[in-house]
This record gives C-alpha cells, sequence and structure tokens, in this order.
C-alpha cells in the first residue's frame, strides 16, 4: 500500500481495474484490489429461492396490465410482486436456468395470482374441462345472451355476487420454441355485471371463459371453458370497487402443462442452481471430522 499525497484531485475511487483510491484520516491511499474469484457459491436454502423467484417473475409478467391491486389491503412498501413471491414460495416450486430466464423463458405453473376477502371462485376439471362454481340457473349462453342475462343469472344463482361486480377471466397458454425453450402468453377477458346492459355478452368477453357447461345432476347450469385444458392454464377472479378500496377473490391458476413435471424436478432445480454459480457444500451439510 502506498500513501500518496499533493497531486491526486479526486478524493476516492477506482482508478483502473486494478487499482482502489480511499481518503483515510492518515491521507489519500492507493490500495490494491482484490482480484475477483468468480461467482460466489450459495447455501441450498439460498440457491432454492433465487432458483424459485426466475420463474415466478416470468409468470407474474403474464398478469403485468390484466388485474390491478391483485392483493387486497397490502402495507404500504410492498408490490404485488412482492406479496405474489411471498403466496408462492416453496408452492410447487418451479424452476428455470438464469440463461432460459434471460430469454425470456417461462414455465405455466399452478401459482396463487390474487388474494382478498371475497369469496374464492371454485373451480374443477370435469372430463378435462375447466367448471367454475358460479351457477347459471337455465342460462344457455349463446350469440343472443346480454350481458343484462348473465348478470341477472348470476346475481340470482350466488349469493356472493353484486350487480357491479366485475368477473375476470385468465387464459395462459404454455409453447415451447423450436429449441424448446418454454414460452408463455395470457388473456384476460372481464364483464362488469349490469342489469341494465343490453350489449351482447360474447361482444364483451370470449367464450373460452363464458360457457354454459350442464351440471353432472342435470339440475342447470355453472359457468365454464369451451374446451378441454392442455398446455393450458385458466382461472376466474371476482373483483369489487368497494368505496375507495378494491376487494378480490383469493385464486390460483388452475394448470394442466405436460412439461411442469420436468421443470419441478430435483433435475430442474440442481441445473437452476449451477447456472446461478451453483450450491456451496459446506453450508448445505454436516462435514464432521
Amino acid at each position: 500500500m502506498a500513501k500518496v499525497a499533493g497531486f491526486l484531485s479526486q478524493t476516492s475511487g477506482r482508478l483502473d481495474d486494478n487499482f482502489v483510491m480511499r481518503q483515510t484520516a492518515f491521507g489519500t491511499v492507493i490500495a490494491k484490489t482484490p482480484r475477483k474469484k468468480g461467482v460466489p457459491r450459495r447455501s441450498e436454502k439460498q440457491a432454492n429461492m433465487r432458483c424459485q423467484m426466475a420463474n415466478m417473475g416470468a409468470n407474474f409478467k403474464l398478469y403485468d396490465g390484466k388485474l390491478a391491486q391483485a392483493f387486497e389491503g397490502k402495507s404500504a412498501g410492498l408490490s404485488d410482486f412482492n406479496l405474489f413471491v411471498s403466496s408462492n414460495y416453496g408452492s410447487g416450486a418451479t424452476y428455470i436456468t438464469k440463461q432460459e430466464r434471460m430469454a425470456g423463458a417461462c414455465v405455466l405453473a399452478g401459482y396463487q395470482f390474487s388474494r382478498g376477502s371475497l369469496p374464492a371462485v371454485g373451480y374443477a376439471i370435469n372430463d378435462g374441462v375447466l367448471v367454475s362454481d358460479i351457477a347459471l340457473g337455465n342460462l344457455v349462453i349463446d350469440d343472443g345472451t346480454t350481458v343484462s342475462d348473465l348478470t341477472i343469472a348470476i346475481v340470482k344463482h350466488n349469493d356472493d355476487w353484486e350487480d357491479g361486480d366485475q368477473l375476470t377471466f385468465f387464459d395462459a397458454v404454455q409453447w415451447q420454441d423450436s429449441d424448446g425453450m418454454p414460452r408463455a402468453t395470457m388473456t384476460a377477458s372481464k364483464v362488469v355485471l349490469d342489469t341494465t346492459n343490453e350489449t351482447p355478452l360474447l361482444d364483451v368477453v370470449k367464450s373460452e371463459g363464458f360457457t354454459s357447461v350442464a351440471t353432472s345432476d342435470g339440475s342447470g347450469y355453472v359457468l365454464g371453458m369451451n374446451h378441454a385444458l392442455k398446455n393450458e392454464g385458466a382461472a376466474w377472479v371476482h373483483s369489487r370497487e368497494s368505496g375507495s378500496t378494491l376487494k378480490v377473490s383469493s385464486q390460483r391458476l388452475l394448470v394442466v402443462n405436460d412439461i411442469l413435471e420436468k421443470y419441478q424436478s430435483d433435475a430442474a432445480m440442481l441445473a437452476s442452481a449451477n447456472s446461478y454459480g451453483g450450491i456451496n457444500m459446506k453450508t448445505a451439510y454436516l462435514n464432521p471430522a
């Protein structure tokens, strides 16, 4: 280390790749910077968290601009992304590598994307078709069905719905590039329930998530999809303006995805961890003498 006085105009900072200058109580000093030994390895827990974050971030982007204030009553300073991560970390962990993340990869997974005080919309798969628990009575949706018709049916046959509520349907599709890179896209359809709106319903929303499906006991119809899920994720969410706040139902994307198992495996986790520098085995396991 060499002491320098008198001829330097800057008081601190990096001089080049090898030396750095600092102002100390003893004067200005120049010190040689230590050479980096490469990317630091993380503990198994740290690596697991970082590897999960990559695909969670890619899935969160699918919802960007499609559902504002998805997490009801969030604290100041927290974003929807913060709450998306905290709601999904450790649940159905899905891994992509750093290189895949940088290339825009996304593996559809069943992440929770909203949380609130309204009762959740229930859904299940019947013969491959996703159906909700939103009862429609005898309403069969067709080209002549209006927003008013849907509103009257939903409000009449479902206790937790009101005129003015919004129903949104999310439909995400999984596909792969020619080189096998996983990609996903998402669309959203929404309708505000209004007993006075005579607009044709299918001019407002897509039939993919707004189809009448007969109940198994033949008592009527429920709202469902118009096709079987295949390499796809879908969900409905209920929202309501209440004063200056937005109330939402807690929902999770229901996914049928041929490649999901591959990206939730131990091999996928290891490949992802290695792409970020690997796991520091000394912190991951005991090593008794």
